[in-house]
C-alpha cells in the first residue's frame, strides 16, 4: 500500500527567498523583492496593482513583495503583487 503524503496545509511554509532570480529594490520607503517573471512562466492572468489593467497569460512582468511583511514574515507571501515592468518603474 502506497503511503500517503502529508496535506500542504500541515507542511511549514516555504521561505520567501527560495530559489529564483531576485533582488531587492526600495520603493516608497520600504525594501521589496523583486522576481522578473518571463512569458513562458507567465500562466494565469493578474491584475496590476499600478494601472489596474490585466495582465494576461503569456505576458512577461515582475511579482514583488515587501522585505519585512506588516504582520510578519509569514505573511509575506499573501503581499505578493504582479505589476506590469511599466508600471513598477513608475511606483
Amino acid at each position: 500500500m502506497a503511503r500517503r503524503r502529508p496535506s500542504k496545509h500541515t507542511r511549514p511554509p516555504r521561505p520567501l527567498l527560495s530559489g529564483g532570480y531576485q533582488r531587492r529594490e526600495a520603493r516608497r520607503g520600504a525594501t521589496f523583492i523583486v522576481r522578473d517573471v518571463p512569458e513562458h512562466r507567465s500562466t494565469k492572468t493578474y491584475v496590476c496593482p499600478g494601472c489596474r489593467h490585466d495582465i494576461p497569460p503569456g505576458t512577461a512582468h515582475i511579482v514583488a513583495w515587501p522585505e519585512s511583511a506588516p504582520y510578519g514574515a509569514d505573511l509575506g507571501l499573501e503581499a505578493r503583487r504582479h505589476w506590469h515592468q511599466h508600471c513598477w518603474g513608475l511606483a
